[in-house]
C-alpha cells in the first residue's frame, strides 16, 4: 500500500482525502481546501481504492466493504466509479486515476502520499455571519447524519470555545446550502447518504401486491418485482435498489417521499397482481419521490397459461417504458447551471421525441456542449456519436460525410478509454451501420443486447444489419419484437418503415402501404419512408399518390437525394437477394412515380 499505513489524511491528484473525518477536498493553486459533496457510499469506495493504492480490489471486495450486510446490484458500484472518475478525472491529461480490470475489479493508479491537512486553509464561500475564529475550525464539517452520533464525545474532547466554533461553523454551512438551494430553485435538500441528493435515474421496485384472493399467486408478483429490478440494473446508467432491500417495505403502507428519503432514490416504481380466473392483470405506476407526483402508469393483461412467459414479457414492456419516463423526468428537474449529466440527460429527453432535423440538432447541441465541459467522457463522446451517425441514416442532416467522420472519430476514442462500454459498442454499431458496413456492426449490437436485453434500438438496428447481410429471414421478428416491448418508443416510425421496406422488396404492395402509412403518421419528416410510399403506391396503380409522396421525399431531403434512379442505384444495396428486390421492385415503383432514370 505504499507505505500509506494508518495515516488520517492522503494527498493524490490535487485532492485531500480524510480517512477519519470521511472527506474529500480539492486543493487550489493558492493553498486553499474545497470541500466537494459526495455521498457517503462514493466516499467509502475512493478509501479503500485509494487507501489500497496499486492493488487490484475485486468487486466482491468492494460490494462487502461499501455496502455491507447487502445484496445490490452491480450497475450500483458502476454508477459510484462514474461519480468518482466524474470528479477525480476532471483535470488530468490522459486516462482515468481508476483502472478498470475487466471481469475483476479496480485499480486505484494515481500517486498517494500522507499529508498534513494544517498545511491549508480551509475554503468557503464568504458569509456576513461568519464567525471570526472560523479560521481554527477543523477541516471538514460534521455530516448531519452524525452530528447527533458524535455530539457526546465531541464534548469531551473538545474545548467549549472550539466546540462553539465547529458548531457555528456547521450551521453556518447548513445556511449557506439553505441560500444555495434557493437561488438554483432546487425543489428540495434530502439528507441522504451525507448531504448529497439521490443520483439521477435512481429508483427503486417495490414488492409488487397481490390483489387476488389467492394467496398462492405472490410467487407470480415477487417474481416480476426482481425480474423487472434485474432488468433496470442491466441499464449501467441506472441507480437501482436491490430486491432484497426492497422487501422491506412489503406489506407496508407507500410513503414515496419517506421510501425516496430512506434509500436515496428519485423514483418509486409501485404495482400489483389481480387474477380472475385464468386471466392476470398487472398494473404499475412510477412516482416522483420528491414530489410524490404520479409519472406514469399502465396496465398489463395475460393468460396464466404461460405465466414466467407473461412474468417475463411484462418485466421487459415495464423496464422499456420507464427508461423513457425517467429520462423525461430528469430533464424536467434540471438546474439554471447545468453541468455535464445534465448535459446528457435533457439531449437524451430530446432523443425521446420523434426524430426530425430539428430535435436531433438540438440534441446534438447539448451532447457537444457536455463533451466540452467534459473532454474525457466516455459517456458523452458514445453518445454524441450516436446521434451524429443515427441522423445521416435517417436522412435528416445536411453535412452526412462530416456527420460520419466525426462519429467515427468519437467512438474511436471512447472505446480506447473503456474497450468493453456497451454504450460505446453500440455508437460503433450505429457508425458502422451508417458507414453501410453492416456485417462488422451486427457482433457490436449484440454485445450490447448481451448487456441488456431491453435495449430495443440494438433489437431493430441488428435487425436492419442482417438484412443487408443476407439474412432477410430474421429482419422482420427482430424488429416486430422491439415493437412489441416499446410500443410507445420514440423511433418507432423508423421500425415501421423498416418492416414496410422488407415487404415491399418482396411484392407485399398492400402489406408495404399498411406499415408505411404507419411509419409516415408516427413522423412524417423521414424522407425515405414517402420514397418508399411513392413506390408502394406507384406499384398499386395510384400514380397520383405516388408522385404527391415522392414530391415530399424530395422536399425533405437536404440534397438531390432522390433526384434519379440511378442516384439510388449507386448506394449500396446489401447482397445480391436484397440488391435485386431494390432493382427490379423499389425503382420499378419509383419509375412509375416519375422518378428519372438520370
Amino acid at each position: 500500500m505504499d507505505g500509506l499505513g494508518s495515516a488520517g489524511t492522503l494527498y493524490f491528484e490535487g485532492f485531500l482525502l480524510d480517512r477519519r473525518a470521511g472527506c474529500l477536498r480539492r486543493v487550489e493553486n493558492a493553498g486553499t481546501a474545497t470541500p466537494i459533496a459526495l455521498g457517503s457510499r462514493a466516499l467509502d469506495l475512493l478509501t479503500l481504492l485509494v487507501g489500497r493504492r496499486g492493488e487490484l480490489v475485486s468487486k466482491d471486495e468492494i460490494l462487502a466493504a461499501v455496502w455491507p450486510g447487502r445484496v445490490v446490484e452491480e450497475a450500483n458500484l458502476n454508477v459510484q466509479i462514474s461519480k468518482l472518475r466524474h470528479i477525480l478525472d476532471h483535470d488530468r491529461p490522459q486516462g482515468s486515476c481508476i483502472e478498470t480490470v475487466i471481469g475483476y475489479g479496480y485499480r486505484f493508479t494515481g500517486e498517494v502520499a500522507p499529508a498534513d491537512p494544517t498545511a491549508l486553509t480551509e475554503s468557503w464561500p464568504p458569509s456576513d455571519n461568519a464567525d471570526p475564529l472560523e479560521e481554527s475550525r477543523e477541516p471538514c464539517a460534521a455530516d448531519a447524519a452524525d452530528l447527533a452520533g458524535n455530539a457526546q464525545h465531541a464534548a469531551t474532547t473538545v474545548s467549549p470555545r472550539r466546540l462553539h466554533v465547529a458548531v457555528a461553523s456547521f450551521l453556518a454551512s447548513l445556511s449557506l446550502v439553505a441560500v444555495l438551494v434557493a437561488a438554483l430553485n432546487w425543489p428540495s435538500l434530502r439528507f441522504v447518504e451525507g448531504l448529497s441528493i439521490p443520483p439521477p435515474l435512481s429508483i427503486v421496485v417495490l414488492p409488487f401486491v397481490d390483489l387476488s384472493s389467492d394467496r398462492e399467486q405472490q410467487y407470480f408478483a415477487d417474481g416480476l418485482g426482481e425480474d423487472l429490478t434485474t432488468d433496470l440494473s442491466r441499464n449501467g446508467q441506472m441507480f437501482v435498489i436491490s430486491h432484497n432491500t426492497a422487501l422491506a417495505y412489503r406489506n407496508k403502507a407507500v410513503n414515496t417521499k419517506r421510501i425516496g428519503r430512506e434509500l436515496g432514490v428519485r423514483y418509486v416504481l409501485e404495482g400489483g397482481v389481480q387474477r380472475s380466473g385464468n386471466l392476470l392483470r398487472i398494473s404499475a405506476q412510477l412516482s416522483d419521490a420528491e414530489t410524490g407526483a404520479n409519472l406514469w402508469a399502465e396496465r398489463f393483461d395475460g393468460d396464466t397459461g404461460h405465466s414466467f412467459a407473461l412474468q417475463n414479457e411484462i418485466a421487459r414492456r415495464i423496464a422499456a417504458a420507464l427508461n423513457l419516463q425517467m429520462i423525461t423526468a430528469e430533464a424536467g428537474r434540471l438546474t439554471q447551471h447545468p453541468d455535464v449529466l445534465d448535459d446528457i440527460l435533457r439531449a437524451r429527453a430530446l432523443l425521446t421525441k420523434a426524430p426530425t432535423s430539428a430535435t436531433r440538432a438540438a440534441a446534438i447541441a447539448l451532447f457537444e456542449r457536455a463533451l466540452a465541459l467534459d473532454p474525457r467522457s466516455v459517456t458523452a463522446q458514445s453518445w454524441l456519436a450516436r446521434a451524429l451517425a443515427a441522423r445521416e441514416s435517417d436522412q435528416i442532416t445536411a453535412s452526412p460525410t462530416a456527420d460520419v467522420a466525426r462519429a467515427d472519430a468519437l467512438v474511436q476514442k471512447a472505446l480506447a478509454a473503456e474497450p468493453q462500454n456497451p454504450l460505446a459498442h453500440y455508437a460503433r454499431g450505429t457508425v458502422l451501420r451508417a458507414q453501410d458496413r453492416f456485417e462488422e456492426a451486427i457482433p457490436e449490437y449484440e454485445l450490447a443486447m448481451d448487456f441488456d436485453r431491453n435495449w430495443l434500438e440494438a433489437y431493430a438496428n441488428l435487425g436492419q444489419c442482417k438484412f443487408y447481410a443476407g439474412a432477410s429471414e430474421e429482419y422482420i421478428p427482430l424488429v416486430e419484437q422491439a415493437i412489441h416491448i416499446g410500443p410507445r418508443n420514440p423511433v418507432i416510425a423508423v421500425w415501421f418503415g423498416r418492416i414496410g421496406l422488407a415487404h415491399l422488396l418482396q411484392s407485399h404492395v398492400d402489406e408495404a402501404i399498411y406499415w408505411l402509412e404507419k411509419a409516415r403518421t408516427a413522423s412524417p419528416a423521414l424522407p425515405y419512408v414517402h420514397a418508399r410510399l411513392a413506390s408502394a403506391f406507384a406499384l398499386k396503380g395510384d400514380t397520383e399518390r405516388a408522385r404527391t409522396e415522392l414530391a415530399n421525399a424530395r422536399s425533405l431531403t437536404h440534397d438531390d437525394h432522390y433526384a434519379s434512379v440511378a442516384h439510388l442505384n449507386a448506394e449500396y444495396l446489401g447482397v445480391p437477394k436484397i440488391r435485386a428486390g431494390f432493382r427490379e421492385v423499389y425503382f420499378a415503383g419509383l419509375r412509375i412515380a416519375g422518378m428519372p432514370e438520370i
